[in-house]
């Protein structure tokens, strides 16, 4: 034990003292390519990760809140509408939450301009969504993504907020093969048909979202719908709940299924009304940046491999004469290992404060614009902690290698230099 305890004082001594004299732009050099390649391990991954996770974070806020119900496979609607909502407000930490009504319907758009029968109608199916305008809004804040004319007003009749993705100017990116309509702007009458029933719309404004649900859909008020649909209850068919944090998702959809609310609608929370490809993606994305990431780690290797060994054999001489006066072998080494370490430790710690006073909260201020998602950059602290010892490991070893290939050389022969 004695040994072990010399060697590692006389290591730190010698490690210590080649630091101190090394070449400032050298040290710095290799503390730089250190610091880059940690952030190349936790940005990359990151942010193809925080694609879709801003995506998801998105439809929490846009669609689901933190627990959403929605109808049975097989059941019409979600039955006990009525006592599911007057249950929810007493709910602790529940404070906003919202009914919709759904049903599929058909839009046309030229139908009083087309005035040859031989003309293409010009039409798109989706979603028809009645909800209280201003419930609504509070959960959601519908009204924040109109880009177009104005929002859904509770007091007002026969007005319906169109979906971006519905209309063609919008959605031509999605090709031809997607049905859309062509010149639809607020003031505009579309022609909603559903189950058998038509009525004309006027055209409040257009609401652009990346959440599918929202811009996918259109939405009319409760009122309009209930009497456009002649539905004969007010079972909902689906029902979001958000909460103020003090209560866990996990804990909100428990509370629910043991008042017996999963027996009229499926209970899920927010994760778990992910579609499940997304999930896959997300795999898929933090497989390439640990790819790119592990790249960048051999990089680093090779370089800190590279700087030990050209120090230790310029300094093969002096190594001998150490080994001479009875410095053992493992105090060399570990002073080389030694100055590995504190590389290492520098540069991922300059990294992880890039990333979390920097990087983390600027995205999060101001997310990547992607097309299907605002991109923000994922960095749980749990994964950044492996990332840092796994650089820190590979680092000790690629300075333990060169050094040990340099001590192990014949002592009179270092001395001499042959």
């Amino acid at each position: 034990m004695q040994n072990f305890l010399t060697t590692i004082k006389v290591g730190t001594f010698l490690g210590t003292r080649q630091l101190r004299r090394a070449n400032i732009w050298t040290t710095l050099l290799i503390v730089f390519i250190m610091m880059l390649t940690f952030l190349n391990m936790v940005v990359v991954s990151g942010i193809l990760v925080g694609l879709i996770d801003g995506g998801n974070i998105a439809n929490r806020k846009q669609y689901t809140g933190n627990v959403i119900l929605t109808k049975l496979s097989g059941d019409p609607y979600i039955e006990n509408t009525q006592n599911i909502l007057a249950t929810i407000p007493t709910i602790p930490g529940v404070t906003k939450w919202n009914e919709r009504y759904s049903t599929g319907a058909q839009f046309e758009a030229n139908y009083l301009t087309r005035r040859d029968f031989n003309t293409e109608r010009d039409t798109v199916g989706s979603s028809l969504l009645g909800i209280d305008v201003k419930q609504e809004d509070d959960l959601t804040n519908l009204s924040k993504y109109v880009l177009e004319g104005e929002y859904l007003d509770p007091n007002e009749s026969g007005y319906i907020l169109m979906g971006s993705t519905l209309l063609r100017r919008f959605s031509s990116a999605f090709g031809d093969g997607f049905g859309s309509l062509d010149g639809v702007y607020p003031g505009d009458r579309v022609k909603v048909t559903s189950n058998g029933k038509t009525k004309e719309f006027i055209v409040k404004g257009i609401v652009k979202s990346k959440v599918g649900e929202v811009s996918f859909r259109a939405f009319i008020t409760k009122q309009d719908f209930l009497q456009f649909v002649e539905r004969p209850s007010l079972n909902a068919d689906e029902i979001a709940i958000a909460t103020d944090g003090s209560i866990t998702d996990d804990a909100l959809k428990s509370t629910l299924v043991n008042y017996g609310f999963d027996r009229f609608g499926l209970i899920q929370t927010a994760t778990e009304a992910i579609p499940d490809f997304l999930n896959q993606i997300k795999l898929a994305f933090g497989l390439l940046g640990n790819v790119i990431g592990f790249i960048g780690i051999v990089v680093a290797s090779i370089t800190i491999f590279i700087v030990i060994f050209i120090n230790a054999v310029t300094r093969r001489k002096y190594i001998g004469i150490l080994k001479g006066i009875g410095v053992t072998s493992g105090a060399i080494e570990f002073s080389y290992v030694l100055q590995s370490f504190v590389y290492a430790v520098i540069g991922a710690g300059l990294g992880m404060l890039l990333i979390y006073t920097v990087f983390v909260p600027l995205l999060n201020a101001h997310p990547l614009d992607f097309p299907f998602s605002d991109g923000i950059l994922s960095a749980p602290i749990g994964g950044t902690m492996i990332r840092f010892f796994l650089l820190l490991i590979v680092t000790l070893f690629a300075g333990y290698i060169p050094a040990r290939m340099i001590v192990k050389k014949n002592t009179l022969d270092s001395i001499l230099g042959r």
